[in-house]
């Protein structure tokens, strides 16, 4: 896959962030790069390498799923922008 300045200019419009023409060139080149360096990385033979969570070789401890505060509902609703019993409301950010 290569990214020409046709791409560069569709995803700078469908992710709303303004791209300078001058430096349309040189984030081609960027992406380019990267993309050939997924190509490598899809090259490799991980049939025998287990998926990690970490880099660190430990486990997760395993506890109990349990309650441990109650009825803080009204002071978590206080710290909502607009007043409601029920839950928190959030302005609009979607038109």
């Amino acid at each position: 896959m290569t990214i020409d300045l046709k791409t560069i200019k569709h995803i700078s419009k469908l992710s709303r962030i303004s791209v300078d023409d001058k430096k349309v060139d040189k984030l081609a080149g960027d992406l380019n790069s990267i993309f050939d360096f997924i190509k490598k990385l899809n090259e490799l033979n991980t049939d025998k390498v287990e998926p990690l969570t970490s880099i660190a070789e430990t486990t997760l401890k395993l506890r109990f799923d349990e309650v441990k505060s109650k009825d803080i509902r009204d002071q978590i609703l206080k710290n909502s922008p607009d007043e409601n019993k029920d839950f928190f409301v959030v302005p609009k950010v979607v038109d």
